[in-house]
């Protein structure tokens, strides 16, 4: 890469984490958000996972300090201008995220990479408020970030072959391995499977087949899974989810991507779990 930048937008949980696993593999980040107030959480985010691992020993002081040396943080949106890699993870709303693509098209180099970290949207709308559509594709990373090996690789209609192999060498450059989505559609790969999963899950609890306990103890005992389905989606965030199931049922018309009704009252209530403090379980 001609200046070994990368610049992260967003920095929420997903853009903190890119930044930090990015950083640990030698780049320069300026990670930006539009509050200096969201920044400085998000090296605090940092700084504690950082801290995490030299309370496992597998990362020393000097270490932590040298990571956080390589993480700018700037509301300033120019800054960006010269990155090499600009990884978009702002709120998933498509009219957002076409503001944000339309101002990168018109400030960074035609040579950069511009992608976009959604879950759900598509690519290629995306692209299609930028004039260099070729260069514009998904970086797709799972939360939370730095504990996630798979990256998803999603090609938009329009995007290279030379940008997606960039992207290939980008990707195994900070130690994470990728699945390559040639098809692009709404989930991708890993969501679209895991959120009907989940999904399921939570039809079968307000059911009243099993508790929310006797759900995710099946589903760990069975599939050695770290975390059952609903803990997961308590992680995830029940109004992410949510807004991830109706955008799959937009796309497919197919009725297991229906929210089941009592959880769209649930989320309406405000209940969105781990980040709220209540969802499927409380948490303090």
């Amino acid at each position: 890469m001609e200046n070994n930048l990368i610049a992260i937008l967003g920095a929420g949980k997903m853009g903190a984490g890119i930044a930090q696993i990015t950083a640990q593999s030698g780049y320069n980040v300026i990670l930006r958000d539009l509050q200096l107030s969201v920044l400085q959480d998000g090296l605090k985010l940092i700084e504690e996972n950082l801290d995490k691992y030299i309370g496992c020993q597998t990362l020393s002081v000097a270490q932590k300090e040298d990571i956080l040396k390589h993480i700018n943080i700037t509301t300033d949106f120019s800054k960006v201008k010269n990155a090499d890699i600009v990884i978009e993870s702002v709120v998933e709303n498509m009219a957002v995220k076409k503001q944000v693509f339309n101002e990168l098209d018109n400030i960074c180099s035609p040579d950069a990479i511009l992608a976009t970290n959604t879950s759900s949207l598509s690519i290629s709308e995306i692209a299609s408020s930028t004039k260099y559509k070729e260069r514009i594709m998904g970086l797709h990373f799972h939360n939370p970030v730095p504990e996630f090996e798979l990256v998803e690789i999603i090609k938009g209609f329009d995007t290279s072959d030379t940008v997606l192999e960039q992207a290939k060498e980008f990707v195994t450059s900070i130690n994470k391995n990728y699945l390559l989505v040639e098809g692009e559609s709404p989930g991708y790969v890993v969501n679209r499977m895991t959120y009907t999963f989940i999904n399921e899950a939570i039809s079968i609890f307000f059911e009243g087949s099993a508790s929310v306990e006797n759900i995710d103890d099946a589903m760990k005992l069975i599939l050695k899974m770290p975390l059952g389905p609903l803990a997961l989606a308590d992680r995830i965030g029940l109004d992410s989810l949510h807004s991830a199931l109706l955008t799959l049922y937009d796309e497919w018309k197919n009725p297991k991507y229906v929210p089941h009704r009592k959880f769209t009252t649930m989320v309406k209530a405000g209940h969105w779990g781990k980040k709220t403090g209540k969802g499927f379980y409380r948490y303090d």
